[in-house]
């Protein structure tokens, strides 16, 4: 059987309810991924016209960042209408067609649902600010001022300042944890839960195949509204936020992560099982407790499918040692919970740039993902082993990175538009003035000159997802405790019929490491992986992949 052939068992056979276990998805920012109609911003129907070159990749499904109603002040992420598609994307109908065109070519789509907060032109808000007797009057989370009219206590937003907003048609503030413009639902009011689960069913009608989860761990906040206390300085740790924000000043005790929220996951993943084969993919921001709060919300089978911290998407580059820090503290705090890991997103800096990678480690970083325990996201461009864009300031949208310019410039650098065709208009994103400027370099790199080349990241990326099907112990096997080998990862994956060793040098130095005894043989040297007997030397951004059959 030849190795298509068994990529091909491998998804059939897989029991439709678990699809996600282990699973690649890759994910979309439906902004920038493919314009269809020329006005320069990438819609569904674009969307649909390249499910060919995703279904092409290997991957399982698909992750669509937010296209529903909004103002669009943080591009999708201010939702004023959670059951429509906002017209610039097309429509509901656009959306079904998607849906069942990726559906046709074996493609799962989960979309990203914000629940945490809406935007303030969402009628909720524009109900429940209007009068403190309104029936909606508690779907916010509202707050007298300080004696003196000050906020009520010291929470701090993520996009600068403080995180409470004065109103003055009810002469109170609201909780936002990001733009003013994004109040916070009061998840403490069950008529909120309620009318969230039924926006969540409304798309599970429809036939999506499971959601990511923006900013999970953020639903509910302290009823007491305590001050979250002060971070030593050594302790402040600017994975979440850059390191120019005061936000990484505090230990966020109160103003998210709270334990009521384990009951309303329950009541969601609930909601979620009553369909056949849908998941739930959660977004733990937390730089303190991320790996804890991701064991917590996916402990079980009645919590989240799997979550993803930010670990991996932070600046610090992934060695050998910080790979098994990881690790060994996911085991300790979490040993049953399920990550998705990713390197690169919609929110940080790609990470070829944020870890100053060449060729050939990002080759190899492609290959580790496929390696490790968990479920992997890619995100649209990775594949092309594109850099972060240049974006001057005059072309900035992102209103994070205009606040804290220059020392952070924000995301709109990994937000530019996909690049298709190198020689055509706009790489081949649009006929139009595309929202942000197309990167002349990562032209360079468009799909088209990399599909003509068999030894191309993009035909690297394939290799290393081809390789992730073919052997169902990388994609759901059990993990052996991380080795570091000097600048060496070692671990090995294992299930009832096959074990597999693994080995990346992910460091600047030569290193010999011993290999394990007993009837191995080499695979991934397609991927440019070495063969090895006994021993093996290992130079930078060199792997060894060793494969025994058990029983």
């Amino acid at each position: 059987m030849n190795v298509q052939n068994t990529v091909e068992l491998s998804k059939s056979t897989k029991a439709a309810s678990d699809w996600w276990r282990g699973g690649v998805i890759y994910q979309i920012y439906p902004r920038s991924f493919q314009d269809s109609n020329g006005d320069g911003i990438g819609d569904l129907k674009g969307i649909t016209q390249r499910l060919d070159y995703i279904a092409s990749l290997g991957v399982d499904a698909i992750w669509i960042s937010p296209f529903f109603k909004s103002p669009m002040k943080d591009f999708g992420y201010d939702v004023s209408d959670y059951r429509d598609v906002d017209p610039m994307f097309g429509s509901l109908e656009d959306f079904r067609e998607m849906l069942d065109q990726a559906h046709a070519k074996g493609l799962k789509v989960m979309i990203d649902l914000v629940l945490s907060h809406t935007s303030d032109q969402h009628p909720w808000f524009g109900e429940s600010r209007a009068s403190r007797d309104d029936p909606k009057s508690d779907w916010y989370v509202w707050a007298d001022p300080k004696p003196d009219g000050t906020p009520p206590n010291n929470w701090l937003s993520i996009f600068g300042g403080s995180a409470w907003q004065w109103d003055p048609r009810r002469l109170q503030y609201y909780l936002h944890n990001f733009l003013t413009s994004q109040p916070d639902l009061n998840f403490h009011c069950p008529d909120v839960q309620d009318a969230l689960l039924d926006v969540a069913r409304f798309w599970l009608e429809l036939g999506v195949d499971g959601f990511r989860l923006d900013t999970i761990n953020f639903y509910f906040h302290d009823k007491l509204l305590r001050d979250n206390p002060a971070l030593p300085i050594e302790e402040r740790n600017a994975s979440i936020a850059p390191a120019v924000n005061p936000y990484n000043h505090q230990d966020h005790l109160y103003s998210k992560s709270q334990p009521e929220n384990i009951a309303f996951l329950e009541r969601l993943r609930a909601l979620t099982d009553e369909y056949e084969g849908r998941a739930c993919l959660g977004e733990v921001g937390d730089a303190q407790r991320g790996l804890e709060i991701m064991g917590a919300y996916t402990s079980g089978d009645k919590r989240m499918h799997m979550c993803y911290a930010f670990e991996f998407l932070e600046k610090r580059a992934l060695t050998a040692g910080y790979a098994k820090q990881v690790f060994d503290q996911l085991q300790s705090k979490a040993g049953d919970a399920w990550p998705c890991w990713a390197f690169s997103n919609h929110d940080v800096q790609r990470h070829a740039s944020r870890w100053d990678l060449d060729d050939a480690a990002i080759r190899l970083h492609a290959v580790l993902m496929m390696c490790l325990r968990g479920s992997a996201c890619f995100y649209q461009g990775e594949e092309l082993g594109l850099h972060e864009a240049d974006v001057p300031f005059e072309k900035l949208q992102d209103p994070y990175g205009i606040e804290f310019w220059p020392e952070f410039k924000g995301r709109d650098g990994c937000r530019t538009p996909m690049v298709w065709a190198a020689q055509d208009e706009q790489s081949g994103f649009s006929t139009g003035d595309p929202w942000l400027p197309v990167s002349a370099a990562q032209s360079e790199q468009a799909v088209d000159r990399l599909e003509t080349d068999g030894q191309s990241m993009l035909h690297h990326y394939r290799r290393a997802i081809t390789l992730r099907h073919a052997h169902p112990a990388l994609a759901t096997g059990a993990q052996s405790e991380m080795q570091q080998i000097g600048p060496v990862l070692m671990f090995q994956r294992e299930n009832t019929s096959e074990a597999v060793c693994c080995a990346f040098n992910l460091g600047a130095e030569a290193m010999q490491v011993d290999l394990p005894e007993g009837n191995w043989r080499a695979i991934g040297q397609d991927l440019g992986g070495v063969e090895g007997e006994g021993s093996v030397t290992l130079r930078p951004s060199q792997f060894c992949l060793l494969v025994r059959d058990k029983g």
